[in-house]
């Protein structure tokens, strides 16, 4: 099926890529400028996913470049200055890429921390990374959403969608590398301290987890009461439909369900009677890959159902 369509695997992989390079420089900026309940690996965090931002990004924006067939016809992306999507997204990745590049170069030294020398430019280059990440979330959502020929595509649910799986995708991969890099080495004192920002992007996540959900849940609501082009695109991913294993198996239970109750399942106990919250080294890991791939899955389907879909006259 994807051999026939205009948009492929790669532009399914920059979305999906540039999404969570997104979403992993608003939580990077989030907690230098400081903010939640995280203690002193609150640094440590802000690190990975400043490290973590720009590369899926540049390795998404390749995947683009090589999808025209002709590399340097990108760069008239840059020379012809409108309000279209395309060309307004080609600066934002420009700029996101340039700004989160030189962000990250303050995370660098050994010696870094909240407070050192390359404390004023982190924090100003963070406020420069939280317009420009969002933009980013939005953008990969705008490009899909900004198409009216497509029934399946043109709804706002679908905008929302993405937006919350690029923050989504991008705690992820934050919660993946603090649970692979950042490890105690037998203090108890750090094991608790990661334990605590394990526990607080635990939260975060799941409540993106959720509005995913409740988003979908209104998108399939919104189709079931439209008549037309709207509803015949939605059939699709409706019990037998072509993309319904895909969007069911992979998107809903494996990108949202099982990771939000494996996430619930040890988050749970503090929120609801203050129990000692205890983490889990298999959640850590497990759930921030099925939350990344049933990213990649969600937009995969989007993408192949816009296309098998539309337009559909009414």
């Amino acid at each position: 099926m994807i051999e026939e369509l205009d948009w492929g695997l790669l532009v399914i992989g920059y979305l999906f890529l540039a999404g969570v390079g997104a979403g992993a420089i608003l939580v990077s900026a989030f907690l230098t400028l400081g903010a939640g309940e995280f203690g002193a690996s609150r640094f440590a965090i802000a690190r990975y996913g400043a490290f973590i931002a720009p590369l899926p990004v540049i390795v998404g924006t390749a995947m683009l470049v090589l999808e025209l067939g002709r590399p340097f016809r990108a760069l008239n992306l840059f020379k012809l200055i409108n309000l279209s999507p395309m060309s307004v997204g080609s600066w934002f990745v420009g700029v996101f890429i340039t700004v989160s590049l030189l962000y990250a170069l303050t995370f660098i030294p050994r010696a870094a921390g909240f407070g050192d020398r390359l404390n004023r430019a982190r924090r100003g280059l963070a406020w420069v990374c939280l317009p420009f990440g969002f933009a980013m979330a939005v953008y990969t959502a705008i490009l899909i959403g900004a198409m009216p020929a497509r029934p399946f595509w043109n709804s706002p649910a679908i905008v929302l969608l993405f937006v919350l799986s690029a923050l989504s995708g991008g705690v992820a991969s934050v919660m993946l590398a603090l649970a692979v890099f950042h490890k105690p080495g037998g203090n108890p004192a750090v094991a608790e301290d990661r334990d605590k920002s394990a526990h607080a992007l635990g939260s975060a996540d799941a409540m993106l987890l959720l509005g995913e959900l409740a988003i979908i849940l209104l998108f399939l609501l919104f189709a079931q009461l439209s008549i037309g082009s709207v509803r015949e695109a939605a059939s699709v991913i409706h019990a037998g439909g072509a993309l319904a294993a895909p969007f069911w198996g992979f998107v809903v239970l494996l990108g949202i369900l099982i990771p939000a109750g494996m996430e619930m399942g040890v988050i749970a106990p503090k929120l609801l009677s203050g129990k000692l919250f205890n983490s889990y080294r298999a959640v850590e890991i497990l759930a921030p890959v099925a939350i990344l791939i049933g990213g990649f899955a969600l937009r995969y389907v989007v993408v192949v159902a816009g296309q098998i879909t539309g337009p559909i006259s009414i």
